[in-house]
């Protein structure tokens, strides 16, 4: 199976959510090689968590350089019905206790960690070194 085929969930996803300056090249050495840049680092682990589904933790088939063009926050969500800070946390830290690092970051929003609203754009900050 040419890296192409086996990987083309990951360039659907890619341009599901909006990957900019794509290219793929599959070498002769069987290698298929990605470029793009990705608005934010929560989509490029969207990516990342892609690929290693699909070809393990570390994959010879396919190089990836995947750039972010803001760095400065993991990645923004639109709170909808029946979220909370700790089910938003949860979905992106994995941990439902980091809802504090999100109420920080949305200071300026959020005057009470219970409080949030149907539509309101948070910031989900980088929490990791």
């Amino acid at each position: 199976m040419a890296a192409r085929d086996k990987y083309s969930s990951v360039l659907a996803l890619g341009e599901k959510i909006g990957i900019r300056d794509g290219k793929i090249e599959e070498g002769a050495d069987g290698v298929l090689r990605m470029w793009g840049t990705a608005e934010d680092t929560y989509q490029k682990d969207q990516l990342w968590d892609a690929i290693k589904a699909i070809g393990g933790s570390n994959p010879t088939d396919i190089a990836a350089d995947i750039k972010v063009t803001n760095s400065d926050y993991y990645t923004k969500h639109t709170v909808v019905k029946g979220e909370s800070l700790s089910k938003i946390s949860k979905h992106y830290y994995d941990d439902a206790m980091k809802y504090k690092a999100i109420f920080d970051a949305n200071r300026d929003k959020l005057s009470d960690p219970d409080e949030i609203e149907v539509g309101q754009e948070l910031t989900i900050p980088n929490i990791w070194s």
